[in-house]
């Protein structure tokens, strides 16, 4: 079979890679398939071929899977803000798990057999908004950018963000058309208005225009259009930006109207939001992943925390209740002001907050005799950087609770972690974005006592690997079971497909199967289980 472009092949999707693209197999050979869903069986055509793997769309849905559904929003596909509204939820919540169990299983060299992800309202749930603004047909629009491309796509009624926020968007609308507005043009630098930016909270709405200057024709009329559309709007701000690049947001904001800030609450503590302000966009499954990460710190009474990355100190303050000393570390320095202010107003008294590169202030901290009993870490999608991880296991904190927004790195850092003494006790992710392919992931990392290290054993997992799935080098135990359970109606267990597998040479981690006493025996894998589960390994293409 060739696997040439333009060439046409039928298929059925059997999983996801990290982005969310269907995943199938044809002739051996993994092809990632634009919107495709487990059980989809398809004719595809291939729109990119490659030495090891191919990409394509699907030219003809011949069977679809049940885990299929019609998207809600009319700007799906076209809009570049949501990934999965062609499957059901539950579909959408599988996939994502599969990403986080993939990663730490085949990148971070750990056993997660189950692995739970906590979903959450999938409707309007975002508090924030940032509408970029373009011209069509000489009318000003706004809406979200087209995949890949800065083509805006004009959104009405959007199905993830608050309708406050599409409110507030039409009246910016209504005077920029009224009064004659110029609207930016990223090709020439001219024009004034860039981005609509919309903030809620318990509140109410903060606006945001970001512009090229600060004289903005009709401001009264601005004022009572946006006031008319959004009667809870609790003040407008300008942000001025005048540099010709992607950067959305400039560094000062000037009051037009009403409050400069935004109130809200997060695990009972109040924060005051400027428009620069960093807070989670998911405020009930951020509470939920505040509690989690709470939980795993175990705090007693005398513990010390540091929170490297902490932005405007959201875990930082949440914890700090619980610990006798909290500092937390972050590099932008109106984050590090948000944080200390919050700290003021909420009469937190036992925080501080360090305005410095993670590295460098865990390094002064470490100087100064600082050794925190628990550290958090919530990095950038890069992950932990060098300097930072080195002197976290310096540091050698209790526990290490790590918030994540990117399974691949993630999985390195837990490595690289477990490598120098500590051990993963627990995972659990959540889907704070919904219909995108984006998820969050809290981990507890406990060190490990000397004779445990000693007996640890280390693995080397090349990063080249990371935009690997299950589906491309192999099926995830959960997905054999499944197969097995649909075809047959036999249920195995992780042991017996451990079994299999190894019977036919796919070797897994030592120790994998081991019974935790010496004398204890395992049950061997029944014969009529045993052809299933290889039927199973076929049909994944592992055997």
């Amino acid at each position: 079979m060739s696997l040439e472009k333009n060439s046409i092949h039928e298929g059925i999707i059997t999983g996801y890679e990290s982005g969310g693209m269907g995943v199938c197999r044809l002739d051996g050979q993994v092809v990632f398939v634009e919107r495709g869903v487990r059980g989809d069986r398809c004719r595809l055509r291939i729109v990119k071929a490659l030495k090891n793997k191919a990409y394509a769309r699907i030219e003809e849905l011949l069977e679809p899977s049940p885990h299929r559904q019609e998207p809600c929003c009319p700007a799906f596909p076209k809009c570049g803000g949501c990934d999965f509204w062609h499957m059901q939820y539950e579909e959408e919540l599988f996939a994502k798990r599969q990403r986080v169990q993939d990663a730490l299983e085949r990148l971070g060299g750990q056993s997660v057999p189950e692995l739970e992800i906590v979903g959450g309202e999938n409707f309007h749930y975002r508090n924030k908004a940032m509408y970029p603004c373009a011209t069509e047909e000489g009318r000003p629009v706004a809406g979200f950018y087209r995949r890949r491309s800065h083509q805006v796509i004009p959104q009405e009624n959007c199905a993830i963000q608050s309708p406050l926020a599409d409110q507030l968007k039409e009246g910016v609308l209504r005077w920029a058309e009224t009064y004659g507005v110029s609207i930016y043009e990223e090709e020439t630098g001219r024009g004034l208005l860039r981005h609509i930016y919309v903030r809620t909270g318990k509140q109410g709405a903060l606006l945001t225009l970001v512009v090229t200057s600060w004289k903005v024709p009709q401001p009264e009329k601005l004022i009572a259009l946006c006031r008319e559309s959004c009667p809870s709007l609790v003040g407008i701000m300008l942000n001025k930006n005048t540099w010709q690049t992607n950067r959305v947001l400039g560094e000062e904001c000037r009051t037009l109207w009403g409050e400069g800030r935004l109130q809200d609450s997060l695990c009972g503590v109040e924060f005051s939001l400027s428009p620069l302000s960093f807070y989670q966009v998911n405020q009930p499954q951020a509470q939920r992943l505040y509690e989690q990460a709470v939980e795993y710190a175990a705090f007693s009474p005398e513990d010390t925390l540091l929170d490297l990355y902490c932005g405007t100190g959201t875990i930082t303050l949440v914890m700090a209740r619980h610990c006798r000393e909290a500092v937390g570390v972050e590099i932008v320095p109106q984050a590090v002001e948000d944080a200390r202010e919050n700290a003021r107003q909420n009469g937190i008294t036992n925080t501080r907050f360090l305005c410095a590169d993670a590295g460098q202030a865990a390094q002064q901290l470490l100087e100064e005799g600082f050794r925190p009993a628990v550290m958090v870490v919530d990095p950038p999608r890069k992950g932990l950087d060098e300097k930072a991880r080195e002197i976290l296991l310096r540091m050698n904190p209790r526990r290490v609770v790590y918030v994540s927004c990117d399974p691949a790195t993630m999985a390195r850092d837990i490595r690289q972690l477990t490598e120098g003494g500590y051990r993963l006790e627990k995972v659990r992710a959540f889907d704070l974005f919904p219909r995108t392919a984006n998820v969050e992931t809290v981990c507890l990392l406990s060190k490990l006592k000397s004779k445990e290290h000693k007996e640890h054993i280390e693995i080397e997992v090349k990063m080249d690997e990371m935009d690997l799935t299950s589906a491309e080098s192999k099926a995830t135990y959960e997905e054999i079971r499944e197969y097995v359970l649909e075809h047959t109606g036999l249920k195995v267990s992780h042991l017996y497909i451990a079994q299999v597998k190894q019977k036919y040479g796919i070797i897994e981690r030592e120790n994998y199967n081991k019974p935790k006493s010496e004398n204890a025996k395992q049950p061997q894998c029944p014969p009529e289980k045993e052809k299933a589960i290889t039927e199973a390994l076929h049909h994944f293409g592992m055997i």
